[in-house]
């Protein structure tokens, strides 16, 4: 019987790579994301390959999550992969300049949601004596840097709470991988420069950025180790990165 994944932030970038990339390695999907529209579109896509399911919520909203979950027919709920991809940055201020608006929208997807989705899914995970949670973190989560800063603490507390859920979680059978890409040419210049496309295009000038196919192979990857076999923690970085803010640009 396929084994079911349930990816959040799947309507863009990596979450849809990845949606694609479990498609053609035979895992149904249950695909979670904000945008109705291009999930019912990836849906559309992939079930070619496998069954696939939308859920359209903010995992921000520990109640709109709560509603779409309690949602899925039965033959939907025993989750065996959980990949908490739905995160964003917004800004790139001093601390002193920051909104705050931007540091809750942060906190709260990328840490909340976080938690949020985890905690509903994990009982039954338990429950089987099985399972498998990928949380995407980010270079930015292993090393600070100016302009940064709230971001930055959103992804480590991520990595923080990979090794947490690990602890947490391994005596019951489940697996937790932390992977942290570097420079991934998505959206997310472009969201964190709030629309403004020209500074977000800026970001990858000069060098050969990562792609979010890249980082959905790795996920893959990952899920499919052997039973004995858990790939705790993967940092990714584009071949001219040396480290977060340290790119050598042609």
């Amino acid at each position: 019987m396929p084994r079911i994944a349930l990816i959040t932030g799947a309507s863009s970038g990596i979450g849809r790579a990845t949606a694609e990339a479990f498609a053609v390695a035979g895992y149904d999907l249950i695909l979670c994301g904000r945008r109705e529209d291009r999930l019912k579109e990836l849906v559309d896509s992939v079930s070619t390959r496998v069954r696939a399911i939308a859920l359209a919520f903010d995992v921000r909203s520990r109640k709109a999550m709560a509603h779409a979950l309690d949602s899925l027919p039965n033959q939907w709920r025993a989750i065996d992969i959980l990949v908490n991809n739905a995160g964003n940055a917004h800004g790139f201020d001093a601390i002193n300049e920051g909104e705050p608006d931007d540091w809750d929208a942060m906190m709260d997807s990328n840490v909340k949601g976080l938690l949020y989705m985890t905690r509903a899914i994990t009982p039954g995970m338990i429950e089987r004596g099985r399972g498998h949670i990928v949380n995407l973190s980010s270079i930015a989560g292993k090393e600070t840097y100016a302009n940064g800063a709230v971001y930055c603490a959103s992804k480590a507390a991520v990595e923080a709470l990979s090794q947490g859920m690990r602890l947490d979680l391994t005596k019951h059978g489940i697996k937790v991988t932390n992977i942290a890409p570097g420079a991934v040419e998505t959206e997310f210049s472009e969201v964190r420069f709030k629309g403004d496309k020209d500074r977000a295009s800026k970001v990858y000038e000069g060098f050969e950025p990562l792609r979010a196919e890249d980082i959905a192979k790795t996920i893959v990857f990952a899920v499919s180790a052997p039973d004995h076999v858990t790939i705790a923690d993967i940092t990714i970085l584009a071949s001219a990165q040396a480290a977060a803010t340290t790119v050598h640009r042609k």
